[in-house]
């Protein structure tokens, strides 16, 4: 077990000296610290390791000084103890370790003021728990990105809020595009990136990303700007002179009311779990949430026959109620589950919800191929609708049916939780050949 004493050494009795420490651990390991608390060597009690009591001293000055004394003690057990590999361990890095703990500022280089103010954004801005992790996926990327310019450049770099550039913003989104063919030429920088999080996780070998998915990370990293510059953080104005590219779309897919019905109507008896999360998706379908307020509602979300709930994506702006009337289906669904203990029917995990999706639609026979866009390439390729399938299929569902019947966005927004005038409401309408119909015979 370890051991911290605190001794005075030295053959002068009428000059101030430091104060040493030593912390013993068994026979073999001794490690000293000179500390910059400084005393008369006659004052010294050797055996309580403090100013004697008896001596003449100025009683605050007594206090404070044994005070430090005993702290000192308890810092370099802390630090000792807490180190894993005690083979690093000397009196050097002792040294080391208790200036950082007394003088962080020393360590702190300007350019470490970028993750200081992006972690006083994240802290105010009192995020959901998965938008803060999608924030903390655009931190770890600008801390690797860090590294890989010191790295190329052969020269310490660091972001400094006042002068990241647009060259900067676009050198980032080169470096965001291209991280996993860059990964086997500097594996270094991975093998480094764990201990500068302080993680013990090795790192992954990046996946190839595409415009959406970087775009999606701008759009985080503008907000912090944007943050920066309304708190008077800094007036620097990087992504004036940047310009991304635009998000890639296809013409979004959903299953019509009839695919709908056949999946409810499908009978699932064999499998009657599976036949719970069938119902769970097409109460999904029917009143349009997303999958994360879904899981949240309980008994108390229904009012007044009709499910009212806060969407998640506007309770860090500004809150919106929204309140979907329910129909037949969706109040024999929620009989269905009355005895589901507070929550309002018997959810599982997210992935396992997906997963069941599935093979719902493969027995319900919904299995018709449909057009999507690979999030990386960019290109359109078919696919098998039951297996891309998924619980956001369901708020298209709910959305896509709806603009059809109405074909007013601001009427469905208001269901869907969709602000008036969203440009993300109109990913989700899909102008097929019946609504074109419809309009040239308006020319009739």
């Amino acid at each position: 077990m370890a051991t911290v004493t605190a001794f005075i050494r030295t053959s002068k009795k009428d000059k101030n000296v430091n104060v040493r420490f030593r912390l013993r651990d068994g026979r073999e390991r001794q490690l000293f610290h000179t500390s910059d608390i400084e005393l008369l060597p006659s004052v010294w009690d050797n055996t309580k390791q403090q100013i004697k009591a008896k001596v003449v001293f100025d009683e605050k000055e007594r206090l404070r000084i044994n005070k430090e004394i005993s702290d000192r003690k308890n810092l370099i057990l802390e630090l000792y103890t807490g180190t894993p590999n005690k083979e690093i361990t000397t009196s050097e890095w002792l040294d080391n370790e208790i200036d950082k703990h007394l003088h962080p500022e020393k360590y702190q280089s300007k350019e470490s003021v970028f993750f200081i103010l992006f972690d006083e954004f994240l802290l105010k801005r009192k995020l959901s728990d998965v938008r803060e992790k999608n924030f903390m996926v655009l931190r770890r990327a600008l801390q690797r990105y860090e590294l890989f310019i010191s790295i190329e450049e052969k020269k310490d770099f660091k972001l400094d809020i006042e002068t990241i550039t647009s060259d900067t913003i676009e050198s980032f989104e080169s470096f965001l595009r291209n991280e996993h063919s860059l990964y086997e030429e500097y594996k270094e920088l991975y093998k480094k990136f764990p201990a500068i999080v302080g993680s013990n996780r090795k790192t992954q070998k990046p996946q190839p990303r595409g415009v959406n998915t970087i775009n999606a990370l701008f759009n985080k990293l503008r907000a912090f700007f944007n943050w920066c510059l309304d708190n008077e953080k800094t007036t620097n104005r990087p992504f004036k002179g940047y310009e991304g590219k635009q998000d890639v779309y296809g013409t979004p897919y959903y299953i019509t009311i009839e695919e709908r019905n056949q999946i409810y109507n499908t009978d699932m008896s064999g499998r009657p779990q599976l036949a719970i999360q069938r119902d769970i998706f097409v109460f999904q379908c029917l009143i349009g949430c997303r999958v994360g307020d879904l899981l949240k509602m309980t008994k108390e979300s229904v009012i007044g026959g009709a499910v009212e709930y806060i969407p998640r994506k506007t309770k860090d702006g500004r809150p919106i109620t929204v309140r979907v009337p329910l129909n037949d289906i969706a109040k024999e669904i929620i009989a269905r589950y009355e005895d589901t203990p507070i929550k309002l029917l018997p959810f599982i995990s997210d992935q396992k919800y997906n997963e069941a999706i599935k093979e719902v639609f493969k027995l319900a026979g919904i299995t018709r191929l449909v057009t999507v866009i690979n999030p990386v390439t960019g290109k359109e390729k078919k696919r098998p609708i039951n297996e891309i399938a998924s619980s956001h299929l369901a708020r298209r569902s709910f959305i896509g049916n709806l603009y059809k019947k109405v074909k007013d966005p601001n009427l469905v927004g208001s269901l869907s939780g969709h602000k008036e005038g969203s440009r993300a409401f109109a990913r989700y309408r899909d102008i097929d050949e019946e609504m074109k119909t419809e309009l040239v015979k308006m020319l009739e």
